[in-house]
């Protein structure tokens, strides 16, 4: 689109001030009134257009209109942002507020869902600031992103609107269960679920307190231990449980998906959307044009892995899957750029740092 190639170019970065007219909105609950902003230009996404010299309006919290060099009147109240350049509030679908980049599988053993709660809560505020008026959190242990979501919209912290997965769902031993322990200490993830049966009460669970989407691992990841990033986990009757029950309660369901099969049979099952999608095939790809399966294609992460990855602490395992997938991501991510699948902005953010998540759109 012609106003996110504005965005990406290095000259614009350094140019223009990117100010998100959200966080002036954040700034301004208490005021009453009008107000006008004044600015270098505007990103307008619906007509992909960038209006220079915007005057934007605001009655109470709500802006109303934006006119090209506008007036104001003498009396009101102006905020003059020189020539910086104003951006609708941006969207990342794929993140994880509990976690920070500096923790690793083993530092987060040490981490209580009551830990997890108040780093999103510091994480919601970081996403916000950086720009992030809305975010899609994919797992998050016992429920602690429902209860920040909620918070959020109640007014009681500030933060993105949330919609959220708690716990993401997988088999045993895959790539969402805890394989760092050996069998004597019995540690398992909350929504491990093996069979169909198990699945469908997982996912009935998941709906009883409170979340918006299900989440499951079709395959394995770059970060955990003893899986292949590109093999397949679940059945396809265990994926049809997921999505069939989901779907009968309301819900969405985000596949987390590497490889080829794992992507091809979440398809199959009916997804809503793959994330990731890091060694999608062409027939992958062909059937999430046909079934207008959403992919969230987050590029950035195998590289930032790549370099940081050791610096941080993951296992020399972890770091050659990223390798694997990070040589092959651009291609492929190419090919569907250019297949007119519907692709949507996740950055997984967390495992990059919260509030860097733009990065991702150079």
């Amino acid at each position: 689109m012609k106003f996110l190639k504005y965005l990406v170019r290095p000259k614009n970065f350094r140019q223009a001030s990117l100010v998100g007219i959200a966080l002036i909105l954040l700034g301004m609950q208490a005021v009453a009134g009008t107000t006008y902003i004044v600015a270098g230009a505007l990103v307008d996404p619906l007509s992909e257009k960038l209006i220079r010299n915007p005057v934007v309006r605001i009655d109470g919290s709500r802006v109303v209109s934006v006119i090209s060099n506008g007036t104001v009147p003498e009396s009101a109240m102006r905020i003059d942002l020189g020539d910086a350049t104003l951006v609708p509030g941006l969207a990342d679908v794929h993140a994880h507020l509990s976690w920070f980049a500096t923790d690793t599988n083993v530092s987060f053993l040490g981490v209580s869902h009551t830990d997890e709660a108040i780093r999103s809560v510091i994480n919601a505020k970081v996403l916000l600031m950086a720009g992030f008026t809305m975010v899609r959190n994919t797992g998050a242990g016992g429920y602690s992103d429902v209860s920040v979501r909620n918070a959020i919209n109640e007014g009681r912290i500030p933060g993105p609107r949330l919609k959220v997965s708690g716990q993401s769902l997988g088999i045993t031993g895959g790539h969402c269960d805890q394989n760092l322990l050996p069998k004597q200490y019995n540690m398992r993830n909350d929504a491990i679920a093996d069979g169909p049966w198990a699945i469908r009460e997982q996912v009935r669970e998941h709906k009883k307190y409170g979340v918006d989407l299900i989440k499951f691992c079709a395959t394995g990841g770059m970060l955990s231990k003893g899986t292949s990033v590109g093999d397949r986990q679940y059945t396809f009757e265990e994926m049809q449980a997921i999505v069939d029950e989901a779907h009968m309660q309301g819900l969405t369901v985000a596949a987390h998906a590497h490889g080829a099969e794992g992507i091809r049979y979440a398809i199959r099952a009916g997804v809503d959307s793959i994330e990731h999608g890091s060694l999608i095939d062409d027939e992958g790809i062909a059937m999430a044009v046909k079934n207008g399966t959403f992919l969230t294609l987050d590029i950035y992460t195998s590289e930032y892995l790549v370099a940081e990855g050791a610096n941080v602490g993951f296992m020399p395992e972890m770091i050659e899957k990223a390798k694997i997938v990070n040589e092959q991501r651009y291609a492929i991510f190419r090919r569907v750029a250019e297949s007119g699948a519907k692709i949507v902005f996740g950055t997984d953010s967390s495992v990059i740092p919260h509030g860097t998540n733009a990065i991702q759109f150079s």
